[in-house]
Order: C-alpha cells, then structure tokens, then sequence
C-alpha cells in the first residue's frame, strides 16, 4: 500500500509538470524601436557616425521548459551611418555624406528566462539580413551597386516582460547586432554594421 501511495504521488508530480510546461508553449509579439547604427572598420576598430532610425518587429517564441525557448523574429531595421564620403564618378570626394540602409532582418535566437518569475530574458543567436534598400543623402546617387545583398551577424538582447492581463504582457528590451560581413561589395577593408535599439512592444501567449 505504502509503495502505491508513493507510485501515485511519483506520477502526479509527473502529470503536474507536464501541465505545467504546457500550459502555454509558444508566444507571438509586435513590437517598435528607436534604433542607432553605425559601421566599424575592422582595419583600425573606428566606428563611423551614427544613423537614428526605428525598427518594427513581428516575433515568434517556442518554449522547451520555463527557462529556455528558441525564439524567431522578422524585423523591418533601419541601418547605416553618418558623415560618410562619396566618390563621385569623376573621381571628386563629397564629405558629409549620411547613408540609409534598411533590412529585412531575420535573428534565430535561444532564449534564457530568469528571475523569480521568469519576467526577465536574455536572448542571443545569429541572424541574417536581406538588404530592401539603400540611399545617401547628399547628391541623391544611386549607391545600391556599392553595398553586399544580405548582412550576417549575432544578435544579443535582454528585456522584461510586464503581465498586463491573462492574454497579453508588455515588454521593454535592449536589442543589439553586431555584424560580421563586409556591408560593401568592394572596399580597402571590412566594414560592419553596428546596430543598438530600445523596443516597446506587446506579447500574446498561445494555448
């Protein structure tokens, strides 16, 4: 008798977990951020000036326990950098120059939640970016030809989460991306993007 009492306790702190771990198992959210960007030379670590811009988020995230999910984000992301120079076909150097580069940006992350009630993540993987468009402000050129087609990076972030009902939670993250490929087609050296961003945005669990 003893043995099933402690077989029946065994298996319901079993089926408790379970239930627990699947109570919701995915999420989805939207979010906005301001964004500031750069790029850095890899020959001498100088960075360029920086761009502001904004980013818009869609984000998807799978849990495998309470701590641990592996999160996927689409993200509209406004790049570049400021006080650039161009060369002009003639071979004349314009100064002053602020380039816009915006992306498609696709982050594949893991993401680890903590704190006593598991509000608080911290999220890192690489991503990818495919480049939507590209423009320099001074003399309207068209500069798509200087600039790669996709952008390869790691992307880190950590953020909160703040329950605001049974069916949605606000969050507040820093996100950054560091690239790791040349943002030119031709250069004299590497130059990476930099991108840092403040997000607001609204998470909706799924049953």
């Amino acid at each position: 008798m003893k043995k099933l009492f402690i077989s029946v306790l065994v298996l319901s702190g079993f089926c408790l977990s379970a239930k627990a771990q699947t109570a919701y198992r995915s999420e989805i959210g939207v979010n906005i951020g301001l964004n500031q960007s750069t790029v850095q030379y890899t020959g001498t670590g100088e960075n360029a000036d920086y761009r502001a811009g904004i980013n818009l988020g869609i984000s998807g995230e799978y849990y495998f326990s309470d701590r641990w999910g592996i999160k996927a984000k689409v993200i509209y992301d406004q790049k570049g950098w400021g006080n650039g120079y161009l060369v002009l076909s003639d071979g004349t150097q314009i100064n002053g120059v602020d380039y816009h580069l915006d992306y498609i940006t696709i982050p594949m992350m893991a993401n680890w939640h903590f704190g006593r009630t598991r509000n608080w993540y911290l999220d890192f993987g690489p991503y990818l970016g495919f480049l939507a468009s590209s423009s320099e402000t001074s003399h309207s050129a068209d500069v798509s030809p200087l600039f790669n087609s996709t952008d390869v990076g790691i992307a880190f972030g950590i953020g909160v989460k703040i329950p605001v009902s049974n069916r949605a939670k606000l969050f507040f993250e820093y996100d950054g991306q560091g690239g790791l490929t040349n943002v030119f087609t031709q250069s004299d050296g590497t130059y990476q993007n930099i991108r840092s961003s403040l997000n607001f945005g609204v998470i909706f669990p799924l049953q």
